[in-house]
């Protein structure tokens, strides 16, 4: 017998902050492309930011070909000596945080949201464009009480939508349209040559940030990584993981509020919802099962797992175990950046959620079998509150 459906989500309270359309990140191809797989579906009340975004598309494909004729030679030439370390888990687990920690070290590089949202030209334009448009960004994040800002640590993927690689969060532009979203992150879904020019564009993306940070090593964070460990390990096979866990009774309305919250702030249509919760149950059991999988294949001392309760709770200590198994160097010199890092964060104050009896089901049901492995505590009683983190 099929369990019955979740209801769905009501919409989400009125933003307090202002912010940009993400998509104004775009060129006018992969900005093209995203019209055309959607069918132009673009609702009357978005016609004046998809305007926008066409016309910012022009300028970037502009800056683009004077990026590539300046720099083009230089970046192909770029090697990538020292692999990336990827932080992989889900959406809402903590991999914001784990990133920020990682990128206190002054021996690491990480790609700033500027690079991110101006894949197609940051070595020219990022000396004075974030200048000229920093009143672009909202103070924080908009599910979130994160801080935003042009030079902080930022996922790769969303250069790769930029450019217009295949994507989950194309779901964010039109989800009422987009396919099924999760295949976007799975390699094994696309074509041969689909895949080819995603390798090819990510490979360039990883020798333009090499090449603005002089070499080294890359902190990237992504949770769409976490499906492509095999296709990672083809471009960079001495490359670092480390795999954040936080409580699944916890991800699951966090990221729910993250979905709401991003496709009325960032989206081309009206949401109405369909089908948004069990997307978000089978993506989950998805990229845990690629989890799975992908760790088979990395090597000894590559691959490293933590639960966010325990980071928060010690995260000194956390990150030090982190350095010692994967041989990033002595922790000792980043001691002092990640304490003033975390001097600034210790006021901050995570979301508060309540699950209703039929979603903490729906995850027992769903997700029990991570649930165990992870070691968490399966619940039976009724609602449970749950909280969010960066």
């Amino acid at each position: 017998m099929k369990p019955a459906a979740l209801p769905a989500p009501a919409p989400p309270p009125r933003k307090k902050e202002w912010s940009a359309n993400l998509w104004l990140g775009c060129d006018a191809f992969a900005w093209g492309r995203m019209l055309v797989r959607n069918r132009f579906a673009v609702h009357r009340s978005k016609w004046r930011v998809a305007a926008a975004v066409t016309a910012m598309s022009l300028v970037h494909t502009a800056l683009r070909l004077v990026q590539a004729a300046t720099y083009g030679r230089q970046v192909a030439r770029t090697p990538v000596r020292n692999a990336p370390l990827f932080i992989l888990g889900h959406w809402r687990a903590g991999t914001t945080l784990l990133h920020e920690l990682l990128a206190c070290d002054p021996r690491h590089a990480f790609p700033t949201t500027y690079e991110c949202f101006a894949p197609h030209h940051f070595l020219i334009t990022r000396s004075w464009w974030p200048q000229l448009f920093g009143w672009l960004l909202p103070p924080h994040r908009p599910m979130d009480n994160v801080a935003v800002g042009w030079e902080r640590p930022q996922e790769d993927e969303f250069a790769l939508c930029m450019l217009g690689e295949p994507s989950p969060y194309a779901r964010t532009a039109f989800p009422n349209r987009s396919p099924d979203a999760t295949d976007a992150a799975d390699p094994r879904s696309l074509s041969p040559p689909a895949l080819r020019r995603w390798k090819h564009t990510f490979y360039r993306l990883i020798q333009q940030l090499t090449c603005a940070y002089r070499g080294r090593r890359l902190i990237l964070k992504s949770p769409p990584h976490t499906f492509r460990i095999p296709t990672l390990l083809e471009l960079f096979p001495d490359a670092r993981f480390v795999h954040i866990i936080r409580n699944p009774y916890a991800i699951y309305p966090s990221t729910l509020n993250q979905r709401r919250l991003m496709y009325c702030a960032h989206g081309f249509q009206q949401p109405d919802w369909e089908g948004l919760q069990e997307y978000i149950l089978d993506t989950f059991v998805r990229m845990y099962d690629r989890l799975e999988e992908g760790k088979r294949r990395i090597a000894p001392g590559r691959f490293h797992e933590l639960r966010y309760e325990d980071l928060v709770r010690d995260p000194l200590g956390r990150l030090e175990a982190i350095y010692r198994e994967l041989d990033l160097g002595d922790f000792a010199p980043a001691r002092p950046h990640v304490e003033e890092y975390l001097v600034g964060v210790k006021d901050y104050q995570t979301n508060r959620y309540v699950l209703t009896v039929a979603e903490q089901r729906a995850i027992t049901r769903r997700w029990g079998d991570v649930i165990r492995r992870y070691g968490y505590t399966i619940r039976t009683d009724g609602p449970e509150e749950g909280r969010t983190t960066p």
